[in-house]
């Protein structure tokens, strides 16, 4: 199992090949998955920064999303792993055109601001 150092430098690698994806144009699967990725790992790292327990589900980090949002004041993400983990899915099977309500500068933008405040939390 990582410690939350580690795996929010995992996250940062995931963020990196999806500010990559991001680039126009668009590689909307890579986007989706490493988003994806990235969030959910520095969800976990803040959860077990803050002695939250996790399992190995999306709707467990989930919850540790929302528990974080209510107990340390972290950006409210639930949703947004919510919608990447269906953009992830429908793009792998060709089933989803990309989202309307957010661009993929923005996408990268809330996941990148989301891993710069766990790192920043870690860091103090």
């Amino acid at each position: 199992m990582l410690d939350p150092r580690d795996r929010l430098a995992l996250a940062k690698r995931e963020l990196e090949k999806a500010q990559v994806a991001a680039i126009d144009p668009v590689d909307w699967l890579d986007l989706a998955l490493y988003s994806f990725f990235a969030l959910e790992n520095a969800v976990v790292a803040a959860g077990e920064l803050e002695g939250i327990p996790w399992k190995r589900t999306h709707e467990s980090k989930i919850e540790v999303a929302e528990i974080l949002h209510e107990r340390s004041g972290l950006p409210d993400v639930a949703e947004l792993l919510r919608e990447l983990n269906e953009l992830r899915k429908s793009e792998s099977y060709g089933e989803m055109r990309p989202p309307e309500r957010r661009s993929a500068e923005d996408i990268v933008g809330e996941v990148e601001n989301y891993v710069d405040e766990i790192e920043q939390r870690l860091s103090g």
